[in-house]
Parts: C-alpha cells; structure tokens; sequence
C-alpha cells in the first residue's frame, strides 16, 4: 500500500508546508497532493515542492477541469515534471460542479463527460508529439472553429519534448467512472468505503476496461483513495469534530439540485440523512446540519482512535484492490518539533510569567492546554494542527509519535505495515 499526504489547497493566506512533505519523502511516502477550489491553485505549489524534494510524486487531487485549457493543463503539469527531473508528476483532473465551473471560470457547464474525453484525449496528443494537434470533439476541438473564430487557427506541436504525464481522473458518477476505466492512468474515486472490495463500482469500472481493449483491468491502473486519520481516545470527539466540514460539502457545496457530495451520500445508503443535512444547511441552521451527519458516515471511511483501533480497521483497506491512502489527519495535541522547542526557549527566556520554567515543562503545559492565552502569543496564534506538521500516518511512523503514544507504524519504501 503507497502512502500519500494531502496538503490541499490554502485558507486566506498561501502556507505551503515544506517540512512536513520533506519529512514525507524521508520516511519513504509515495506522493503529495494538492488541490483547488476558487483561492491557490493546484500546480505552482508543486513546482516549488519539486525544488526542495527529490523523490516524492507529485500529484494534483484535483485541478479543476475548467480552470485551464486542455493544452494549457498539459504544459502546466508537463513543465514542473521536467524541473523535477522527469516522471514524478500526476495529473489528477475532476470537473468540480457548475457552481465553480460557471461562477468562477465563466465557462459552460456543458455536458462533463464528453468534456474530460475530448480534454484527456487533447492533452495525451500533445504529450505524444506524433504531429500537429487536431482534434475534433464533442465539447471542445482544436483548432477552435465555433462562435467568434477568426478561421486562422493552425494545428501546433508541442516545443518542449514532453513524458507522458499519468492522468488519473477523481470521478464518482456511473458514466464518469466506466470513462475513467476507459482512458485514465488513476482513479480518484468519489464515494469509496473500505472492506466492500470496491462491489459498488465494479459494474461500472468492468465495462470501462472492456471498452479500452487491450486486456485492461484492474492491474493496469492506480486506485488511491482518501482516508481521515486522527490517533485519539475520544472517538466520538473526533467524530463530532468531522462533521462541521461534512455538512458543508454535503449541505451547501453545490446547488440544491446539482451536489455531487450530497449524491454520493444517497449512493452510500444514507439518503435521507443527505436530505436534512442540505435542507438545513440551506436554511442557514449549520449547526443542525452538522449534528444530523450520522456518525457511521464518517467513521466507515476514517482511521479514528486509539492506534490500536486503526491498526485493526486499517485490515479493511489492505485487504480492497487499491494501490494508495492519502492521508488527511489531525494530529493528536502537539507535537514537541524543533519549532516548538524555539518557541518554548523563548517563552521561558523573555515572557516574565515563564521565566525561569524548563523548556519542556512549559510546552507540556501547553500541550494540555494550561495556557490557552499563550497562543496568542505564539508566532502561529493557534495550536499546531496537522497543516503545521504533518499528516497523521507520517506522525504515526516516526519518533515523535511515541512522545504520545509509545509506538509507531513501520514505513518502508512508502508501504506501511502493521
């Protein structure tokens, strides 16, 4: 099973979290991945993560379809693989909803699924060079010949000598998912749920392999699925605190009628939970919304709890026909990291009311929450969470680790084992 960390995409200010993806690659993770909304892209942070990191893959969960053109997508993602030294690169794309699409890009909605066909099949010519790109489409053509062309578009080949970037597509829908089979490298499923040996897209994933030819199947693309790590006593705490999130991609993330995280809740079985999530999302009355995500949602497709818990529901992962996790985590408390060591000297050396006090004995005090006022004061003004230092599953596997739970998971090469 490879290991990947999900660094998303920024709040109101860019913080690209450099050390924790370095500590990734040291301890043999397999990939990083960004993602976008309508705030930082996708790309440039992994151009400057491809300078400071050697190994590691390099992968976009998701770039949204609509925020570049097919060719721009394929100079983008085709550029930053070769300043990493070539073949590090994924090209994760998904088409998001039309509420992004047509509200932030000002592009059509379209029909999607013949928008990711005509998008992959442009951006794998490119990669190919075998001659000037032409391409006639259902939603997009090059030369562009529609509703405001000039005539003079001339079919171009790609200057730069391009690898063949992998394109893996984040799809959830029947039709999406038989064209991911179909032409994608990956699979970004939408709506995965561990220990179900992925029965619910099998259907769908068959039919697209069967229309690729070639024997395609299973083996011959990568599936990395995501999964919400936090090493925790309180189950039920880590439990309530997932579900303000939950309700906002469920409840308003999307139009009424068109939302793919609230369909993808009905596909699993929980539609009428979906329903009232949304209706009282809607209607302003968030913390209803979030206190009506039943518990067993979250907590079938999350790592949450003592490490002996995850290490027992972890089985249900390993034992489905996936090749990756990407970990989104919140670590438990904080961790005593050379920056907090920096931050506890100075608190002990200039603020008057710590003077005096052991380095260590002041951040413990901290880490129990003796001192909520002192983080005011810190040069973060709130308590360290996984953005500051990583991942759950790279806590998990190094030392520091055992500062909390006296033992940790073995990584190897980007595999962990139990």
């Amino acid at each position: 099973m490879k290991l990947g960390i999900s660094i998303g995409y920024s709040g109101p200010q860019m913080n690209l979290p450099v050390e924790k993806v370095q500590m990734a690659e040291r301890l043999g993770y397999d990939s990083v991945w960004t993602a976008e909304a309508y705030g930082s892209d996708a790309v440039t942070p992994l151009a400057y993560l491809a300078a400071v990191t050697d190994r590691i893959r390099l992968g976009t969960g998701i770039m949204q379809l609509a925020a570049r053109t097919a060719a721009n997508c394929a100079m983008s993602v085709a550029t930053v693989d070769a300043m990493a030294g070539g073949n590090r690169f994924i090209a994760g794309i998904g088409v998001s909803g039309p509420q992004i699409v047509e509200g932030w890009y000002g592009e059509p909605w379209g029909k999607p699924y013949y928008r990711i066909r005509d998008y992959v099949q442009i951006m794998r010519k490119i990669f190919e060079r075998e001659r000037p790109v032409m391409h006639e489409g259902r939603e997009i053509s090059l030369p562009y010949a529609g509703e405001g062309s000039s005539g003079l578009g001339k079919p171009l080949r790609s200057i730069l000598h391009m690898n063949n970037v992998p394109i893996w597509l984040g799809t959830g829908t029947p039709a999406n998912t038989r064209l991911t089979a179909e032409i994608a490298d990956g699979w970004l499923p939408l709506g995965y749920v561990p220990g179900k040996k992925l029965d619910h897209f099998m259907p769908w994933l068959e039919e697209g392999f069967r229309r690729a030819g070639g024997g395609k199947s299973l083996k011959d693309i990568e599936i990395q699925v995501g999964a919400t790590v936090r090493i925790t006593d309180d189950v039920q705490g880590a439990l309530d605190a997932m579900k303000p999130g939950t309700a906002l991609y469920i409840g308003g993330m999307g139009h009424r009628t068109k939302n793919f995280h609230n369909d993808n809740m009905v596909r699993r079985g929980y539609a009428d939970a979906a329903q009232r999530i949304q209706e009282l999302f809607l209607a302003g009355r968030k913390e209803e919304a979030a206190a009506a995500v039943p518990d067993e949602f979250l907590d079938e497709t999350a790592l949450i709890g003592p490490v002996e818990r995850i290490r027992e529901r972890y089985k249900l992962w390993a034992d489905d026909p996936i090749t990756g996790i990407t970990v989104n985590a919140i670590c438990p408390g904080i961790v005593y990291t050379d920056a907090w060591a920096g931050n506890a000297q100075r608190a002990v050396s200039h603020m008057p009311e710590f003077k005096g006090q052991d380095p260590r004995q002041w951040f413990e005090g901290i880490a129990r929450g003796d001192y909520p006022e002192i983080f005011d004061r810190t040069p973060l003004k709130r308590e360290q969470t996984v953005e500051d230092m990583g991942n759950a599953a790279v806590f998990l596997a190094s030392e520091a680790a055992k500062n909390i739970t006296g033992q940790s998971l073995m990584v190897d090469g980007g595999m962990v084992k139990c």
